[in-house]
């Protein structure tokens, strides 16, 4: 199950923008969580390296695994995740939500809908896959969509949106590659690109957010509306954050604004913009150089995939990654609302990271055997 010589045939050229991205996490983490006369490695970032470590331990293990030994085994991960997610809503709430678990006895938590995300990605590729010819069926095109549907609906009720909307770009990329009705494909991509101009009309001030509530409270609950506020302090804040960092930034341990603590979350949602605030135009650049990179080399897998699995699950994955990126930025950027999604590799968190870690393994594990029929 598990061969170590497929170590030597990964796409290396991924390694040290993984490291590079690494790097930066630590980086701003150590600035966000001390001060100039702590040293570089803060509680918070030894904790960081930590993730990092057992990150690279999961991604070794899976570019050694076949990857479609997943086949067998998605259908049960979707139903530990399931019961995972339902089991959410019987514990104390965290920061008033039902997002995470408790682990005993290490004083860490583990957020399952970050697996989730992932294992919605394998179990609808198998599924689709298997459908062969029937794949542009109603049935197949209503069932897959329950396959979306029920995570979905669990971890918006966490509360999660930013979370539950990564799914949408992901099944809609998937349907489309496997050949899902057309009718259902024309249907998501219309509601998708409505939403979003929706969005992004309020959030760039073409439409007053205060004028369409009286409309919008009509069918969404007032608290669900607010999530759609483009005038909360965390989004004035990250804004703030961004502009001070100019073309060159503050310079690390140096920020004047994210680094007295009037940055929300930091060194965890709001990585982005205290980074951008200390390393300024240039160290964004940087950074959405790397990111690019990612993306583009996982493309690359997905182009040379050699099974319908294998192109369905690494075109997922690609998407899933690349949603983290463009969601998180652009929450503090002021063009989405901030809804908690992570940016992979950057922000504080173990979940986050293991998860990426384990879709860019499995990744890798297509591209090594790429050659294999």
């Amino acid at each position: 199950m598990w061969d170590y010589r497929y170590l030597s045939r990964i796409d290396y050229r991924t390694v040290p923008l993984i490291l590079a991205l690494m790097w930066i996490s630590v980086m701003v983490i150590s600035s966000m969580t001390g001060n100039e006369s702590d040293a570089f490695l803060t509680h918070s970032a030894k904790i960081q390296i930590q993730w990092f470590m057992i990150g690279w331990a999961v991604y070794f293990f899976f570019v050694g695994m076949d990857y479609r030994k997943l086949r067998s085994w998605s259908w049960v991960l979707y139903g530990i995740i399931l019961v995972l997610l339902v089991g959410l809503f019987f514990t104390t709430p965290i920061q008033n939500v039902h997002r995470w678990y408790r682990v005993p006895f290490l004083g860490r938590e583990f957020q399952p809908s970050e697996y989730a995300k992932l294992i919605v990605v394998m179990v609808l590729s198998y599924f689709l896959e298997a459908k062969g010819r029937q794949v542009g069926s109603w049935r197949t095109a209503f069932q897959a969509l329950g396959i979306v549907l029920v995570p979905f609906v669990l971890i918006l009720k966490q509360p999660d949106l930013g979370t539950a909307l990564v799914l949408f770009p992901i099944a809609l990329v998937l349907f489309y590659l496997a050949g899902i009705q057309k009718k259902v494909v024309v249907v998501m991509t219309v509601l998708g690109a409505a939403a979003f101009l929706f969005v992004g009309l309020m959030f760039t001030g073409v439409l007053s957010h205060e004028e369409l509530k009286p409309y919008a409270t009509k069918f969404l609950k007032e608290y669900q509306y607010e999530r759609l506020n483009p005038h909360t302090y965390h989004q004035k804040a990250a804004q703030t954050a961004i502009g001070l960092g100019g073309l060159t930034g503050s310079g690390w341990h140096k920020s004047e604004f994210s680094g007295r603590e009037w940055l929300p979350a930091a060194h965890t949602d709001s990585v982005f913009a205290a980074y951008a605030e200390e390393f300024g135009l240039i160290g964004v650049f940087l950074m959405l150089l790397f990111f690019f990179g990612l993306i583009y080399f996982s493309f690359q897998v997905t182009a040379g995939a050699k099974d319908t699995f294998g192109r369905l699950l690494s075109a997922g994955i690609t998407v899933y990654l690349a949603m983290h990126i463009i969601v998180n930025i652009g929450m503090m950027c002021g063009f989405l609302p901030i809804t908690g999604v992570p940016l992979i590799l950057v922000t504080f968190g173990g979940s986050s990271v293991v998860s990426t870690m384990m879709a860019l393994g499995i990744l890798q594990s297509i591209y090594s055997r790429r050659y294999m029929f």
